[in-house]
């Protein structure tokens, strides 16, 4: 594993992840639940801005690694379905909404391992439609995490919102991964 700036930020947002879910485990004596709401909402949007700036230095500095490109996706997958059970727990999130997306991240995750087996990985590549689905579920996440108004917007009934149209742009896309795969599939399995 090379030791680069992008996959130790990669490392950081894994580290990350049990800071995270502790500060809503932490008693409202030790931490209040606006503080808690306010510390767990930043550290997301902390590991949240790792995972763009991973991508980014690696571009820019030319560090790609293969074990970067697999720790990479783990690492948001792990921290998005931590915050959605930390979220299902707080009752601020259905848990069929946090089934969803975390059953569509691991299909999907899935289906790409093997395709590159396959030696078709190029077939399931991130779309668009796939960045727009992260763009609504980590704005629905951070929303939903901080609960509280903001200039005056509910940020839960927002988030609630924000999170049931990343469900179902989490099927779509599910559905238009399997689609692309599908022939390729087929031509395998025969």
């Amino acid at each position: 594993m090379p030791l680069n700036i992008p996959n130790l930020l990669t490392w950081l947002r894994i580290l990350l992840i049990p800071v995270f879910v502790s500060v809503f485990y932490l008693t409202n004596t030790t931490l209040s639940f606006h503080n808690q709401n306010l510390i767990g909402t930043a550290v997301f949007i902390l590991a949240s801005t790792t995972d763009w700036l991973d991508g980014y230095l690696a571009r820019k500095l030319d560090q790609y690694s293969a074990f970067g490109a697999f720790l990479d996706p783990v690492a948001d997958k792990l921290m998005v379905a931590a915050a959605l059970i930390v979220l299902v727990k707080l009752g601020r999130a259905d848990a069929i909404i946090a089934f969803i997306i975390i059953g569509r991240e691991i299909t999907i995750s899935a289906l790409r391992e093997w395709m590159a087996k396959l030696g078709e990985s190029r077939s399931v590549a991130v779309s668009m439609l796939g960045k727009v689905k992260t763009s609504f579920q980590m704005l629905a996440i951070m929303l939903l995490l901080y609960h509280e108004r903001l200039l005056g917007v509910d940020c839960q009934v927002i988030g609630s919102l924000l999170l049931y149209l990343a469900a179902l742009l989490t099927l779509w896309s599910m559905g238009y991964y399997l689609m692309l795969a599908s022939p390729r599939l087929k031509k395998h399995l025969n």
